[in-house]
């Protein structure tokens, strides 16, 4: 017998952690970064921007769990009202069932017969887990963790916050509105190249739209910190 050697990667099972650490180390860059411009342009000095980058790098996290993990946690009592709805229908309509996954495997283009025969024998290894991935489209891949995401966003969330401050804690006083902003562009750069290879997405254009949405984030802040710190 020849054994193959085509391997195939996939990335899927990386969604629910890679999507929550992009968001929150972007967040933490973009946002941080952006209060930190804004206070800048406004003329302060270094400690009070570092108090503001300070405060906004411990709020941002919390932020972030908090929402991260109320916001999962909705999508995971779905899923499982879903599921226990689901597990009473098997038992009290196991045929129904039946015929309802079979149904669904016509669709995707298997002759009647066959999908008669899959659905059987699918739900005799798992009922619950053929109609939780085939019909209501739940995967273990996919499956919300809420404390997965509160946390992976809550920590990315500081680590890209700490970047610009560390910018700002190191360079003379002069530079540090164009230093802060420079290194956290540079920074957004890194986070899209990586967030790409991870995801196997498109360099250029995630990292392109990185950028971009950091750069308007600080070009705006900049302008409200300076027309506001010149009224005052």
């Amino acid at each position: 017998m020849h054994r193959s050697l085509h391997r195939e990667t996939h990335r899927s099972y990386r969604i629910g952690w890679l999507r929550a650490a992009v968001l929150g180390a972007n967040d933490g860059i973009v946002s941080t970064a952006s209060l930190m411009v804004g206070v800048a342009a406004a003329n302060v000095g270094r400690s009070e921007l570092l108090v503001a980058g300070i405060a906004g790098l411990v709020a941002g996290a919390m932020s972030m769990a908090a929402g991260e993990y109320v916001s999962v946690s909705s999508q995971a009592d779905t899923e499982q009202a879903d599921l226990s709805r689901e597990r009473a229908e098997l038992i009290a309509q196991p045929e129904y069932e039946h015929q309802e996954l079979a149904a669904i495997y016509v669709k995707r283009g298997l002759a009647p017969e066959l999908a008669q025969q899959v659905a059987q024998q699918l739900m005799v290894h798992d009922a619950l887990g053929a109609h939780a991935r085939d019909e209501l489209g739940i995967s273990v891949a996919m499956r919300a963790r809420p404390v997965q995401a509160a946390f992976t966003s809550a920590t990315t969330f500081a680590v890209g916050a700490a970047m610009p401050l560390l910018a700002a804690w190191v360079v003379p006083p002069a530079l540090l509105l164009p230093v802060v902003a420079g290194t956290s562009l540079f920074f957004l750069t890194v986070l899209g190249i990586l967030a790409a290879y991870m995801g196997g997405a498109p360099i250029f254009r995630a990292t392109l739209r990185v950028v971009f949405w950091g750069a308007l984030a600080m070009a705006l802040t900049a302008g409200a910190g300076r027309l506001f710190g010149a009224a005052m």
